[in-house]
């Protein structure tokens, strides 16, 4: 298993630095500031959840022992990371994959930072990370990242009058609409975020009865 998690760990970073190549390249194409090109880059919040992800697909496989790994491997922790993942795949599904068609290399990251390391996240997530602790407060918490989030959106664009995502975009939009649609996409958050916290609590009681009715060494 470890050597499988070490691979799903490669494979995120490694779409981190295709997409990054892309966007510095790019950059260096139109004579822009590379700087400004590596805050775009941690401007998605795709980027951002990959990132976190691959941290703790990486501390799971070969991170040093200590308080980071500790905190990163909690369950409280990683399933944020996973309703996160899951929010990224969804939302590019069903908001944003009509709108280009990437070919080539921004095609492969693309799908695997929309597609594969969700999905992978997610189950690494199912098999790996104990459950059973989780409670509906965690949520709370969990909901501070998107929201920080969306606040670092707003004040950028209109700093700098682009947006991260169309849905986002306040000059063409207005703020009731964005503010419409962020709320809507916060409520999809909230439901993946309950669904794994149910799943989290089914599965800690499944181990429980089995743990419970094993039988006992005499």
């Amino acid at each position: 298993m470890r050597r499988v998690i070490t691979g799903a760990a490669c494979l995120g970073w490694t779409a981190l630095a295709i997409q990054l190549y892309l966007v510095l390249f790019s950059r260096w194409e139109l004579q822009a500031s590379l700087m400004g090109g590596l805050i775009n880059f941690f401007s998605y919040f795709t980027v951002l959840s990959n990132t976190l992800a691959a941290v703790v697909l990486s501390y799971a496989s070969f991170g040093r022992e200590g308080g980071a790994k500790r905190f990163f491997l909690s369950p409280r922790v990683s399933t944020g990371i996973a309703a996160s993942t899951t929010l990224v795949a969804i939302a590019y599904s069903l908001l944003l994959r009509h709108l280009w068609q990437p070919q080539g290399w921004q095609w492969l990251a693309d799908e695997l930072l929309h597609d594969v390391m969700p999905v992978i996240y997610l189950l690494y997530w199912w098999q790996c990370v104990a459950k059973g602790s989780l409670r509906l407060g965690h949520l709370l918490v969990w909901l501070i990242y998107p929201i920080l989030y969306f606040g670092y959106a707003l004040l950028r664009g209109d700093w700098i009058g682009v947006y991260q995502y169309p849905f986002l975009d306040v000059a063409r939009l207005g703020y009731g609409q964005v503010f419409t649609n962020a709320l809507a996409i916060m409520l999809g958050f909230v439901l993946i975020a309950a669904l794994l916290i149910g799943i989290d609590r089914w599965q800690g009681k499944r181990q429980a009865h089995a743990s419970s009715c094993s039988p006992r060494r005499q």
